[in-house]
């Protein structure tokens, strides 16, 4: 007979007690459905949860009383313990009862919890709901009132960098995190208590720190669905009536501004990086250095995690150690560690609960009991749902909660296992990342829609790195505002543990295959968490253990170095064009040999084009050609020149909008690209690939659309494949290009600008093409691609492609077996 949930045998150190763990789950699961309902709904479902529950703890208390049976109990111990009474058999007989009993008891116990819990959950779910929708509020943000409004700042004040919105670049805008006390709005005055996020575009917001307390006047409008904040105010103009911020707050500015200032001197990479791994500020870091840790899986660094605590409290414990301190007054210490620290980076919810974990994983670690990690860490979940049921919905908490999880039940087994073979803190810098990598790899896949194949050894390589880096950096936080010399010279030494960190996140996302793509979807996370189970379940028996390790090596092998050998599903092979997937804008890239294209527009945003060239393998780009200069077709050009060799950036014959000709043309000069014109008549020859300019032949004039009907447009051809793009050329140049008699016919059409309705439907039948691609972002505001533009199309007997639904699109030759291959925004890769 099993022993009950939670019970071992005397002196069996090696059980876990997960006793609570259900108890947590279920009033996780209960918060996150809770909170996704209508406050109406959410009420509905925690009465209708707490009822079972009571039903379900008055079940088992019942169930438990009936299985105690005192007298037989009594009997069978009593006749147990007299020598001689009965025989062996007979107090065998006894002592399974007494397991039985306590078996079944054990187990009530956990469902009774179970209940109680998800009860709670639910309740908690429901009182947040019901005081976001508290009217006024929902009424006026569905008119999108204007209103005047009283705020509390409740975090800390961010940018968002300017982004295209169509044609035209949309300004930076600052996003603040506030809780609305009053508001005033249409003659009535309302006392709320509602969370509110501020949008507005005044610079004077980022000077805020929480809980100062300002008016805003501006328009209401509705959060992001599941979101927690009750509503969207775009704020005009600057705060009004600012307060001072707290004590506290205004102590954890203090040296926050501190630390910025310390890393001034350092190179760009550190400078932004340091803080990042300190207080998780990463509005610094340069973009390239934020796509390398996401590709090589230390993005977890720069959050603000149990680790960063842990690693505090160690640091402190140390020290106090070393200064003669024992006893009552070490956990005192790390007490007063973990609240400064928590000062340092703001008491909010990711910082309280970055505390709450990394106590609970030190605790387990460092007194050597493991069996207190677990209920620690249920508890801990169950508390943090109860008082914040939005946390039950978070990415954040759930790789917390993964990350604490996998270090308390994996780490420990595979530490003492590998201190066999390696010295011990060898095997325990092996084990925590490797242990805690592989819990949070299910939820990473759902994030990022990709394996890192090097996310294992770059957390290892960086691991030496992170301790140093983040006590130096906290140092040089807690001596600026004393000694800023002082805190210089520390924010010096961070840099060189914070400069390792960069430079194995550069090399590793730069390494062959650093990461494959993955179905980002329930099914995708299922599926990896099997194979990591059955890769556990063959490599913990012992007859195969040596052919798993080796068929692992191998496996890896191939991943890494064997496109050839094993090709995977992505890049098909033979492809000549691939329409990626950018969002509303133009991204395509012209196959020009083996790890070489010709990239014909860069799209909206960098990270989106760069990871499409990773993808496909593309290290030399020796054109960039920019058909017009509005942002969704320019933007991402920092993301095209991102660790690749760019021979030439080509432009258009107009410098409109004269913004994004200088940026176009300051991203290119700090890469060291020249920037050259296209000129009607060029042929240019790159590998396999051959294109010729054919328009425009002149700019024309008295028409709105002059930057797009000014495109550079193209004929190119590759293993017999004939391709026509368009750029954004709309009627007027569609008509010039007829009228200028060339062959025009192709096999694949750059359908111009993104589908919209703006088309002369001669140009769609003289192509004739057998594939059209769209180049559009999903629920984009501009209505494209136009129905009316689609079905000419297919009745012009092409096959029609978009982006928004298809994922990138590649077209595969040689000519005469023309076929098409795309991968979905999930990573399905579906074609011939």
């Amino acid at each position: 007979m099993n022993a009950p949930p939670g019970v071992r045998a005397e002196g069996d150190e090696r059980g876990q007690d997960l006793r609570l763990v259900p108890a947590a789950a279920a009033a996780w699961l209960a918060a996150a459905f809770g909170v996704s309902l209508s406050g109406a709904d959410a009420v509905a479902f925690a009465g209708l949860v707490t009822v079972v529950a009571l039903a379900t703890v008055a079940a088992a208390s019942s169930a438990s009383r009936c299985l105690r049976r005192p007298d037989g109990v009594q009997v069978v111990a009593e006749g147990s313990r007299s020598a001689g009474s009965r025989s062996a058999g007979s107090r065998s007989a006894g002592s399974r009862w007494v397991q039985r009993v306590r078996w079944r008891s054990g187990w009530l116990r956990v469902l009774a919890a179970a209940a109680c819990c998800v009860a709670g959950g639910a309740g908690a779910a429901a009182l947040r709901v019901l005081a976001v929708e508290r009217p006024p509020l929902p009424a006026l943000v569905e008119q999108r009132a204007s209103a005047q409004v009283r705020l509390t700042i409740t975090g800390d004040p961010r940018m968002l960098p300017a982004q295209p919105s169509g044609p035209a670049l949309r300004p930076p805008l600052v996003l603040v995190p506030a809780r609305a006390s009053r508001l005033v709005s249409r003659g009535s005055t309302v006392s709320l208590r509602a969370p509110l996020l501020v949008l507005t575009t005044d610079r004077d917001w980022l000077r805020l720190l929480p809980s100062q307390q300002v008016t805003a006047v501006g328009r209401l409008g509705p959060a992001r669905p599941g979101d927690a904040n009750a509503a969207v105010l775009s704020a005009r103009g600057p705060p009004r009536e600012v307060t001072s911020p707290s004590t506290v707050q205004s102590a954890a500015g203090l040296l926050r501004a501190g630390l910025r200032e310390a890393v001034t001197p350092l190179p760009p990479a550190e400078r932004g990086l340091l803080p990042g791994l300190v207080l998780g500020d990463v509005t610094a870091m340069p973009p390239e250095l934020v796509e390398d840790f996401r590709t090589t899986g230390l993005t977890h660094l720069t959050a603000v995690s149990g680790a960063n605590v842990g690693i505090v409290i160690l640091a402190t414990l140390w020290a106090a150690r070393w200064a003669g301190l024992r006893g009552l007054a070490l956990p005192v210490v790390a007490a007063a560690a973990m609240v400064g620290f928590v000062v340092l980076c703001r008491p909010q919810p990711s910082v309280l609960r970055a505390s709450v974990m990394g106590a609970v994983a030190l605790l387990a670690l460092a007194t050597g009991r493991r069996r207190q990690g677990m209920p620690a860490l249920a508890a801990a979940v169950v508390a943090l749902v109860l008082v914040d049921p939005w946390l039950s919905r978070s990415y954040g908490f759930v790789l917390s909660v993964l990350a604490t999880g996998g270090i308390l039940l994996l780490a420990p087994g595979w530490r003492d296992a590998w201190a066999r073979r390696v010295p011990r803190p060898v095997a325990e810098a092996l084990a925590i990342p490797i242990a805690a990598q592989v819990a949070c790899a299910p939820v990473i896949v759902l994030l990022a829609a990709q394996v890192s194949l090097v996310a294992v050894p770059a957390n290892l390589l960086v691991a030496p790195a992170v301790p140093p880096a983040t006590v130096l950096g906290v140092l040089a936080a807690v001596t600026a505002p004393v000694a800023p010399p002082l805190a210089s010279a520390l924010g010096r030494l961070g840099g060189v543990p914070a400069g390792w960190i960069a430079d194995v996140a550069t090399v590793g996302a730069r390494a062959p295959a650093a990461a494959f793509p993955w179905p980002q979807s329930a099914g995708g996370a299922v599926a990896l968490v099997g194979l990591l189970l059955a890769g556990r379940l063959v490599v913990g028996r012992r007859w195969p253990r040596r052919l798993a390790l080796a068929a692992l090596a191998g496996g890896c092998a191939l991943l890494i170095g064997g496109r050839v050998v094993v090709p995977p599903g992505w890049p098909p092979s033979g492809w000549v064009l691939v329409a990626c997937n950018v969002g509303q804008g133009d991204a395509l890239v012209l196959s020009a040999g083996p790890g070489a294209a010709v990239v014909v527009d860069a799209g909206p945003e960098p990270e989106a084009v760069d990871r499409c060239l990773r993808t496909l393998g593309v290290r030399q780009v020796p054109l960039v050609l920019l058909t017009h200069l509005h942002a969704d077709h320019v933007e991402g050009l920092p993301g095209v020149l991102r660790g690749r060799v760019v021979g030439e950036v080509q432009v258009g014959p107009l410098d409109e909008p004269a913004g994004e000709a200088r940026r176009v043309r300051g991203w290119a000069r700090v890469a060291g690209v020249p920037v050259t014109r296209a000129g009607v008549g060029e042929v240019r020859r790159a590998g396999a690939l051959r294109w010729t300019v054919i328009w425009p032949t002149h700019v024309l004039t008295g028409d709105a659309s002059q930057p797009n009907d000014a495109s550079v447009v193209i004929m190119a051809e590759h293993a017999g494949v004939r391709m026509l793009l368009t750029g954004d050329v709309e009627p007027a140049a569609q008509r010039a290009l007829l009228r200028l008699g060339g062959d025009l016919r192709a096999d694949v059409l750059k359908v111009p600008h993104h589908g919209s309705a703006h088309q002369d439907d001669r140009l769609l039948v003289a192509v004739g093409a057998r594939v059209a691609v769209t180049s559009v972002g999903v629920d984009n505001s501009y209505g494209h691609p136009s129905p009316e533009t689609l079905d000419e199309l297919v009745t012009a007997g092409a096959r029609v492609l978009r982006t928004d639904r298809d994922g990138d699109v590649a077209v595969v030759g040689p000519g005469d077996e023309l076929q098409v291959v795309v991968r979905s925004p999930t990573g399905d890769v579906t074609g011939p």
